[in-house]
């Protein structure tokens, strides 16, 4: 927002008046009398809270301050977000205030409300002596630090005759406020007891996960509101001390949450109301939404401009607001998303059905008397005749947006997710599980190898990781997990990206000498060299959590990819299941169109590249969103380098690998004697 010079110089001259060993100068240098100094410095407060608090949604600015009285204690304040308050409009020069009838009286009760308790408190110990201190109190415990300190506003206004009448109206207030944290305690010690009956097993459903987030930013949001309006900050304080380092979750947070409910909607073919009843294919959750989660899920659709999504659950928002008895959304906001996105999703007469009837229960809508001519003209341009405009609507048009990995690819990859795609028998007859033995260390202790699918090779190795050795990997990763990242392939550095949600960590063998075992391990497993191989990296999924299609090798196009490592292309990639959730989250590869669901302690692996060195376009593959449960999992990305004679070249094109390790020569595992050694429990201990 541009100010005019008048009141840049107004709050350059008050920031000098806040500082008392400067204010002789200031009247030097501008020829103000105290009493004028003191008049720019009113200004300037409410102009330096105005200019402090752009970046908030409320926004305050305030004129007319030379002759404030305890009366007139808040003179105008403008634009004050949506809090519903009256409009307050300013003069052009920032002089007489142009104010509805009674508007100033309704802000003084807000005030009387929202003050906080410290403002009481100096006020008894006779610390406080203007409105303006109050005043700035209250926009601190809103808007944060604006002010640090009221010594410097002492003096400019007599707010003694508004004392009494303030705290009466305070002491009233309280009792409200006590009575409403009584119920919001009541509520949490329902809860409490219900998330510690279940614990892991209940936020792994990413019902109940939304559900808590959404609690966890509103509820506290009115908790912690309520609490800062008395002398609580002690027991806030105690209650930060508590959860010391717990990130507590944003309006972000909820959105990405709501975004992830509707991939999995997606992806598994999960109903709506399905969904809101905490139902996930026969399971049923703890919780259930009401018609204002539902509504929250529906609106983060609509601000991704997922009309698509925001229609469903609009809808459910909808039905269910009309079955409650006390409303936990406003239908007036319901019936505008729904009606914009019908329009968006070409439902003209459903979009101006809606629109008039939010216009019926609320004749004073700023957009809706406008809306319906809008949808009127549009259906009139369409050739529809005004009489015929609310009649013979059909069903509800709600076409899938197309994807941006094509609609072919997604149907294949949710298909994939939910295991709906058969493996051809001859497919099946093909696969064996071996031994690997072929390392003279594996003699004594071979690894159980499950081969899942020939050209290309992917396999399985049977238990390579203990439930130890996970849990030390998750502690190491745990404080270092930070929103995963891809390799951008213009620029060869690694950016976040929206078709990639989850967290990532990175741990160096040198960190643990369970990390240095694993890569050893990892040596002995692949035939590979782990020396130039990428760190070990750890990944958690949340609500949602997925990788959509892609390659982990560079292809020819992407030159400066794994440039800076100087190591070449990947050549494998090994993946490691340290969980196993309950639904989904599997690894699909939707070239050849293979499924492998995680099972806790194994690991996937299978060659990026062919023996030739080009990519190998059918390892395109992602990994499915998490419906149920939680899934970890650590993954090494193998590269060319120092590999040279440990994964010979090909002669020919069609040449490649019968099983992991294969040299080109001598016979298949599966015609080897199987010797099925007894393994020892404490394996994991010595490779």
């Amino acid at each position: 927002m541009t100010r005019t010079r008048s009141e840049v110089e107004i709050t350059r001259q008050g920031r000098t008046c806040f500082d008392g060993t400067k204010r002789d100068w200031i009247w030097d240098q501008i020829g103000l009398k105290s009493k004028d100094c003191e008049t720019h410095c009113s200004n300037a407060i409410f102009w330096l809270l105005k200019e402090e608090s752009m970046n908030v949604t409320h926004r305050i600015a305030v004129s007319n301050c030379s002759n404030l009285d305890s009366g007139n204690a808040l003179c105008s304040i403008i634009e004050w977000g949506a809090s519903g308050l009256p409009s307050i409009m300013k003069n052009k020069d920032y002089g007489e205030s142009a104010t509805k009838e009674g508007s100033v009286d309704k802000v003084k009760q807000l005030l009387y409300l929202q003050i906080h308790f410290r403002a009481v408190g100096a006020i008894l110990n006779g610390k406080m002596q203007t409105v303006v201190g109050l005043l700035a109190l209250l926009f601190v415990s809103i808007n944060g630090d604006l002010f640090t300190s009221v010594a410097d506003m002492q003096g400019l206004l007599d707010s003694e005759k508004s004392i009494p009448a303030l705290l009466h109206k305070y002491i009233e207030s309280e009792r409200n406020r006590l009575d409403e944290l009584r119920k919001l305690a009541e509520v949490y010690s329902e809860r409490n007891e219900q998330a510690l009956d279940t614990g892991i097993k209940d936020i792994s459903n990413p019902i109940n996960a939304f559900l808590l987030i959404k609690q966890k930013i509103f509820d506290w949001k009115g908790i912690e509101h309520r609490m800062l309006l008395n002398k609580a900050g002690s027991f806030i304080e105690r209650i930060q001390d508590a959860n010391y380092g717990i990130r507590y979750p944003t309006e972000e947070d909820l959105t990405g949450a709501a975004i992830g409910l509707l991939r999995l909607q997606d992806t598994y073919r999960l109903d709506t109301k399905d969904l809101a009843d905490g139902r996930i294919y026969n399971d049923k959750g703890n919780y259930t939404f009401d018609a204002g989660d539902c509504f929250e899920v529906g609106k983060a659709a609509y601000h991704d401009g997922d009309y698509y999504h925001t229609i469903m659950w609009m809808e459910e928002a909808k039905r269910r607001l009309e079955k409650e008895d006390e409303p936990t959304a406003a239908l007036s906001e319901i019936l505008e998303y729904l009606s914009f996105s019908l329009y968006k999703q070409g439902n003209l007469k459903h979009a101006l059905k809606f629109v008039e009837e939010l216009y019926k229960i609320e004749p004073t809508h700023p957009r809706a008397k406008g809306n319906i001519k809008w949808y009127e003209d549009l259906l009139a341009e369409e050739g529809v005749r005004k009489a015929d405009m609310r009649r013979a609507l059909g069903p509800i048009r709600n076409e899938r947006p197309i994807s941006v990995l094509g609609n072919e690819e997604r149907t294949i990859y949710e298909a994939l997710c939910r295991n709906e795609v058969p493996v051809s028998p001859k497919e099946i007859s093909k696969l064996y599980c071996y031994y690997k033995r072929d390392r003279p260390f594996l003699v004594y202790a071979p690894i159980k190898v499950e081969i899942k699918r020939f050209n290309p090779l992917a396999v399985l190795f049977k238990e390579v990781i203990s439930d130890d050795e996970i849990e030390t990997i998750q502690e190491l990763a745990t404080p270092k997990l930070a929103r995963a990242t891809v390799h951008d392939a213009a620029s060869g550095t690694l950016v976040t990206a929206t078709y990639r949600i989850s967290k990532s960590a990175w741990l160096k063998a040198w960190e643990d000498e369970v990390v240095e075992r694993v890569n050893k391990r990892l040596d002995l497993m692949t035939n590979l060299e782990m020396e130039t191989a990428e760190e070990l990296q750890i990944a958690n999924y949340g609500i949602g959590g997925h990788y959509d299609p892609h390659f982990d090798h560079a292809r020819k196009e992407e030159t400066k990819s794994f440039e800076s490592l100087g190591t070449g292309n990947r050549i494998a990639t090994a993946l490691f299941y340290m969980s196993q959730p309950v639904h989904g989250g599997g690894t699909v590869f939707t070239d050849i169109k293979s499924t492998i669901m995680p099972t806790k302690n194994d690991a996937l692996f299978w060659y990026n590249l062919l023996k030739q060195g080009d990519g190998d376009s059918r390892t395109r593959h992602a990994a499915c969103p998490v419906l149920v449960g939680v899934k970890w999992v650590s993954n090494k990305w193998i590269h060319e380098r120092g590999n040279e004679f440990r994964r010979r070249c090909g002669v020919k094109m069609s040449d490649y690998e019968r099983f992991v390790g294969d040299l080109g020569f001598g016979q298949e595992p599966k015609d080897a004697p199987n010797l099925s050694p007894v393994l020892s429990k404490d394996i994991f201990n010595t490779i």
